[in-house]
């Protein structure tokens, strides 16, 4: 599979000028992809070591509340009834509403729907939204579907776990394979079956629907926040910091975009088709984005190319894998010559890796805080859904702004208060809020 934000496909090797080394395979330790779930599970229970909590509570975060399967059926365009499978893993709601993405990809399971609905409840957590966390989608390769096919699959999906979604109890929102349109479908389906319009039952929509102006590139804008004031906290000024990104998507793309715009170096970015490198630094807003132009970094003229693996081992001050988890692992995390890694991606590090990055005192800044500026527009967009009143562009840039800045210093209290990691410290955060919430509503009887 090759990085992309919201894609999926082979990933090509291409010639580099930058000659970083290619990670050597390593028999003692095979690299085997563990799932989100028991990423998520691991990283619970690190941070949960550091924590006078209760270990009943612990017990209850590490399973979902409740996971929905669904068939979905939908007519294909030649005639034929093709049959799907849909999944909406609803983890914990012990701070508000369920939060979180629908996906569609045929890689898409049970397991993984639960570990990423994890991740989205800790992530609410960091960022102190009354949300907890969920995450769902359908095992189908949206590539093979017309527009016409995606749109009835919506809306049959949205029909078979209409029950259990809604703007006050799970409000779903885009991942990888869907879109702001997607997200209108849904909607609009629901709204149907409710006899009134309700934007708030999902974020992520066109503007034009009650969608939040910057809802797209929050994520990006978020990554590329953490990044600065990561890079500050070392001591080093945005100005003289080289970047790599790895996954031109949305997210990729926004953070490279913005990084650039401040003064960054960004040396090299990619898709799923391989990167493109230049140490003097990338004209990054000449780059076709994967939404303008899908897979299509490579056709920008540049000095080098660089592979997806290489990239990673490319000597910069930060490196941002934002493209697909598990792509820093056993086998090339010694090879990162990164002073700083800033997670773009959910769950792009492995456990075995982020132990091979503390050993060596690499700072690894974690999903859940810095891609967490999607969930936040989200909670801005469902504030204005249910008020019935849009905020302008630069009011979300800047309540999403002041929301980083007080997550980055809760995160930042906790690392230097205790001897752990950014993870441990970003979790330690997070499991501290939810406990709290859960011990004061007790265990129903």
């Amino acid at each position: 599979m090759g990085p992309t934000s919201t894609t999926a496909g082979d990933e090509p090797r291409a010639e580099t000028r930058s000659e970083p080394n290619d990670p050597e395979p390593n028999d003692s330790e095979p690299n085997e992809p563990e799932s989100a779930l028991e990423t998520a599970r691991r990283q619970l229970q690190h941070a949960a070591d550091h924590l006078d909590i209760d270990p009943n509570v612990v017990e209850r975060l590490k399973h979902p509340k409740r996971v929905h399967e669904v068939t979905v059926p939908i007519e294909r365009e030649d005639g034929d009834v093709a049959v799907y499978t849909g999944y909406r893993a609803q983890h914990d709601s012990v701070r508000g509403p369920y939060k979180g993405g629908l996906r569609y990809h045929p890689d898409v399971t049970r397991e993984e729907c639960v570990g990423l609905g994890m991740w989205m409840t800790w992530k609410c957590a960091v960022m102190d939204i009354p949300f907890g966390g969920a995450k769902g989608g359908i095992a189908v390769n949206p590539k093979d579907l017309t527009d016409e096919e995606t749109e009835r699959l919506t809306r049959r999906f949205t029909d078979e776990i209409r029950a259990v979604i809604g703007p006050t109890t799970d409000i779903p929102a885009p991942d990888m394979g869907t879109d702001p349109q997607t997200m209108a479908w849904l909607m609009d389906a629901y709204s149907m079956q409710e006899g009134e319009t309700i934007p708030g039952v999902v974020t992520g929509k066109p503007p034009v629907v009650g969608g939040s102006e910057g809802r797209d590139e929050a994520p990006g804008r978020s990554v590329a926040i953490v990044a600065r004031e990561a890079v500050d906290y070392y001591g080093k000024a945005i100005g003289e910091t080289s970047v790599a990104v790895q996954g031109f998507g949305s997210v990729g793309a926004n953070a490279a975009t913005l990084l650039d715009d401040w003064g960054a170096n960004v040396v090299a970015v990619s898709d799923v088709t391989g990167g493109v490198y230049d140490p003097d630094g990338l004209d990054t807003r000449a780059i076709p984005s994967h939404r303008e132009e899908p897979e299509a970094v490579m056709t920008h003229e540049a000095p080098g190319t660089v592979t997806n693996d290489a990239l990673l081992e490319l000597d910069v001050d930060v490196v941002i894998p934002a493209a697909i988890g598990n792509v820093l692992t056993a086998d090339n995390a010694d090879d990162v010559a990164a002073d700083i890694v800033i997670e773009g991606a959910n769950g792009p590090t492995t456990s075995a890796a982020s132990e091979v990055f503390a050993e060596r005192d690499v700072p690894v800044i974690p999903d859940i805080l810095a891609n967490a500026g999607g969930v936040t527009v989200s909670y801005f967009e469902w504030l204005q859904d249910i008020n019935r009143r849009a905020w302008s562009l630069d009011r979300v840039n800047d309540e999403l702004e002041t929301e980083m800045l007080d997550a980055w210093g809760d995160v930042r209290d906790e690392f230097e208060a205790r001897d752990v990691t950014w993870r441990d410290a970003a979790y330690i955060v997070a499991l501290s809020r939810i406990a709290e919430a859960h011990e004061a509503r007790g265990l129903w009887p």
